[in-house]
């Protein structure tokens, strides 16, 4: 049947682990998969690297149970692929922030496993080659699993870590980095790997295509450590997960360096490219507080400049208590009024999530 029931507790990992088992796949892949939970993945509507080919969490969600207002236990949505009988509150949930109830229980949909995933890792001298060379797989009409960048500042903080038996290492004069990924039979995925190879070739510095698992592993182990990297450079960062129209991701990635030089401060960029999703980081000394007032003020600018892009402030992670202000700045009035009424309907107490994501 091709799906699964599963508690919030249950972990991105156990779910994962549990679909692997039987043949099967769930893409949703955002970050610390041991950690994070599938509630907490249902209420941020949690991204990651597999979206651009897969969609975000609640793609793979075709019903909840939720307790509401008062103490009633609903449930919304159930086993069905199609339903377009009632107004679509399971969707309505996913991404609320648990602002409109709390999220106990998901059915989840799955797929057949792909018969194999190869990564392919491309370098660059520049942003304005590593970006064209993104544009490309768009232009082709190429669908890689994965379509992931890094820009100069994030490269640099995790060079060293990088393994050296991939591409040799990180190439001389590299300031760009594009990881994309082959799925699929191992015939498709070798005809897609040619492609992507052709297309992301035009201007790389180096290109290589990993197909032992050794190798993905070892290339995967440094990717979901790039942030630790970035911020072991200055002891904290600040990062903020925009997210732009795909075509203005390269002028996003400069915005963030102009905010970083104009607020003093070491900035580097890494994420999502073929979504526009950037974690757009700000490198402070954590104990320094006028640092951390500095970047502050520099995601405000940020954040003003990306909805001059027809932007968002949150891609992925969702708004919480520290970026509650965006939203009316984001929406127009009227929008604004919309949503507000959706919480006091679902929430006239204003006990679920007080003060995050919308401010009453």
């Amino acid at each position: 049947v091709w799906r699964m029931r599963v508690q919030a507790g249950v972990t991105t990992g156990r779910v994962q682990q549990a679909a692997r088992e039987n043949g099967l796949f769930y893409p949703p892949d955002p970050g610390a998969a041991e950690q994070s939970q599938i509630g907490g993945n249902i209420a941020c509507n949690a991204g990651g690297p597999h979206s651009f080919k897969y969609g975000v969490t609640g793609d793979w969600v075709t019903g909840l149970e939720v307790v509401v207002s008062g103490g009633r236990r609903v449930r919304l949505g159930g086993a069905t692929r199609k339903d377009v009988a009632p107004y679509d509150l399971t969707a309505l949930f996913t991404g609320s922030e648990g602002t409109l109830g709390i999220i106990v229980a998901a059915s989840l949909r799955l797929i057949p496993a792909p018969e194999v995933a190869w990564p392919m890792i491309a370098f660059y001298p520049d942003t304005a080659s590593g970006s064209a060379a993104i544009r490309r797989v768009y232009e082709h009409g190429l669908q890689p699993a994965i379509l992931e960048y890094l820009d100069q500042g994030a490269l640099a903080a995790s060079a060293a870590a990088f393994p050296a038996t991939l591409a040799g290492g990180v190439p001389l004069g590299a300031a760009f980095l594009v990881i994309v990924e082959a799925d699929g039979t191992r015939s498709s995925a070798r005809d897609l790997a040619s492609d992507l190879t052709e297309t992301l070739g035009e201007g790389a510095l180096a290109i290589q295509l990993i197909d032992s698992a050794p190798a993905i592993r070892e290339l995967w182990r440094w990717r979901n450590g790039v942030s630790f990297s970035v911020r072991a450079v200055r002891g904290g960062k600040m990062s903020e997960d925009v997210a732009v129209p795909v075509e203005r991701l390269a002028e996003a990635i400069e915005l963030t360096d102009r905010v970083g030089r104009e607020s003093g401060l070491a900035t580097c960029s890494w994420g999502h490219a073929g979504d526009g999703n950037l974690h757009s980081s700000f490198l402070v000394d954590a104990g320094d507080p006028a640092e951390v007032a500095a970047a502050a003020r520099a995601a405000e600018t940020l954040f003003a400049g990306v909805r001059a892009l027809g932007g968002t402030a949150s891609g992925e992670h969702g708004l919480g208590l520290v970026k509650v202000a965006q939203l009316p700045l984001q929406l127009g009035a009227e929008e604004m009024r919309l949503q507000t009424a959706v919480k006091r309907l679902f929430d006239p107490d204003n006990l679920f999530n007080p003060g995050k994501k919308i401010a009453i």
